[in-house]
């Protein structure tokens, strides 16, 4: 398995407008994307940074996994995401190494993007998302 690159950075946030219009006054930055991801309970904006991304994330609801993780731990750093090649190939690895995932088998993320996520109990505390996007 093989990282090529870092995708994001998602920071959970409880008001994306607001978020959106502080990186725009303080950076500069406009987002290159927005959309609702039902199958994530989530509400994205993408910020373009380099070849990478910060990602904002408003949860739809609280009960979804950013509106639990908003409720505990308040407005900050959510995962750390990295593109792969592929991420049947990457599961599989992950899979023969006894590593720990959230998601068995991908699912589809912003963007289109095939994703799953990796236990942060796996490596350093961090939630990884890894993430193969279409072409």
């Amino acid at each position: 398995m093989k990282l090529l690159n870092l995708d994001h950075v998602a920071i959970a946030v409880a008001d994306l407008d607001e978020a959106v219009a502080g990186y725009r006054r303080q950076y500069g930055v406009e987002p290159l994307s927005r959309e609702v991801v039902e199958e994530q309970g989530v509400e994205e904006a993408m910020i373009p940074v380099g070849g990478s991304f910060v990602q904002l994330l408003r949860p739809l609801s609280d009960e979804s996994p950013v509106g639990r993780f908003l409720a505990k731990n308040g407005p900050g750093l959510h995962h750390v995401a990295y593109a792969v090649p592929s991420i049947d190939d990457a599961l599989a690895h992950l899979k023969a190494e006894g590593v720990r995932l959230i998601d068995q088998s991908p699912r589809t993320g912003g963007r289109g993007a095939r994703i799953a996520f990796v236990h942060p109990k796996e490596l350093a505390g961090t939630l990884i998302e890894l993430v193969e996007l279409h072409e």
